[in-house]
């Protein structure tokens, strides 16, 4: 491990400047800048100074930062195939994100799911076909063809339908997730 890189990151991660690390460790700040270029190596109570000073432990010091996948393909999607619908989570647990991105598949006739009053906004583009976004008590709905996208707040119960003859696919993303 680079024990230099690691306080750096985590120094800039706090905000801290050199300066107010090195106040905070009782250490000088040209030793901090050493220590980070690897010019020099800390005492194991020293390093356990400079964990403290950067609210965290010398376990969690340590441990490896796993990289977070950024990038999914189809065999990462979760597939629901419902009555009329098909609904692909495309991004894997998003739920514990700010926002859920899913792929929905309508058959003819096809609706998504209600989706009741909730706090947060929501996008649509609609990648083929035709849809209807139907919202609150009404069952007329906006018409809205490929290409087209739609922007709204959750703030009334709405759900989508595919009233035509052909197949339609949209990517619909809700914040927060509610999917």
């Amino acid at each position: 491990m680079d024990i230099g890189h690691r306080i750096k990151q985590l120094r800039t991660k706090n905000n801290l400047t050199l300066e107010e690390l090195a106040s905070r460790c009782e250490l000088t700040k040209g030793f901090l800048s050493q220590l980070e270029r690897n010019l020099t190596s800390p005492s194991i109570q020293t390093l356990e100074d400079i964990a403290e000073a950067l609210g965290t432990t010398m376990a969690k010091f340590f441990q490896e930062e796993k990289d977070e996948k950024i990038v999914f393909g189809m065999d990462d999607y979760f597939v629901d195939e419902r009555d009329g619908s098909i609904v692909n989570w495309i991004v894997p647990n998003a739920q514990k994100n700010e926002m859920e991105p899913i792929l929905l598949e309508l058959s003819e006739n096809g609706e998504s799911q209600l989706v009741l009053p909730h706090e947060g906004e929501e996008f649509g583009y609609v990648l083929s076909g035709r849809i209807r976004l139907i919202k609150g008590e009404s069952k007329k709905g906006i018409s809205i063809k490929k290409g087209e996208t739609f922007y709204i707040k959750g703030n009334e119960q709405h759900y989508l339908k595919n009233d035509s003859a052909q197949s339609a696919k949209v990517l619909w993303i809700c914040t927060p997730p509610i999917f």
